[in-house]
């Protein structure tokens, strides 16, 4: 009998995450409840940078070594959110935020020969309010009126666990945004 060595893999992406404020304004919201229809939580609020799948130990030691280098030169870097959630495809509600454009290119560029490959469509910052199992379940949800502008200051490293509930994040690394001195 053969026995198969198990490699450890992690799904992680890297996120920014809003500010207080905004995690407020999206406690308040409205969440009617509807057969198909899943609200996510505050702890699962971020704006994804870049989906990298699952990495063993080995693809995660570059990862940290390409972020380590991306946040370094990378600056900090003006978010905006809102003005109205809004369905994003047929079955994801969202809040958009803009602003993070570069950032994302630059974590791209660091990082697109790790894991899966980036995505080919133009990145479209977003906060997941709610997912529903067709697209009819987002009609009539309410879009609200949120605002809010912030400085992103660092780059995170999450690591998600599916769970028939949804997932769970928990980041796994940290990286301050640090602009390139000149000398």
């Amino acid at each position: 009998m053969e026995r198969r060595l198990s490699i450890p893999v992690r799904r992680l992406f890297v996120a920014v995450w809003p500010p207080a404020a905004l995690v407020d304004q999206l406690r308040a919201l409205e969440r009617p409840v509807r057969s198909g229809l899943r609200w996510t939580t505050p702890d699962q609020w971020h704006i994804t940078l870049r989906f990298v799948g699952s990495v063993d130990d080995t693809a995660e030691a570059q990862l940290r070594d390409a972020l380590t280098g991306a946040a370094a030169g990378a600056g900090s870097a003006d978010a905006s959110a809102g003005p109205r959630l809004r369905a994003l495809g047929n079955a994801v509600w969202v809040l958009p935020v803009t602003g993070l454009d570069s950032l994302a290119q630059i974590v791209q560029q660091a990082t697109g020969d790790i894991g899966r490959p980036p995505a080919r469509r133009p990145f479209r910052g977003h906060v997941t309010v709610a997912r529903a199992r067709h697209s009819r379940g987002l009609a009539g949800l309410p879009a609200g009126s949120l605002s809010a502008q912030w400085t992103v200051d660092e780059l995170t490293l999450v690591a998600s666990d599916l769970h028939r509930d949804g997932a769970r994040y928990h980041v796994v690394g940290r990286w301050p945004l640090t602009p390139t001195v000149v000398t």
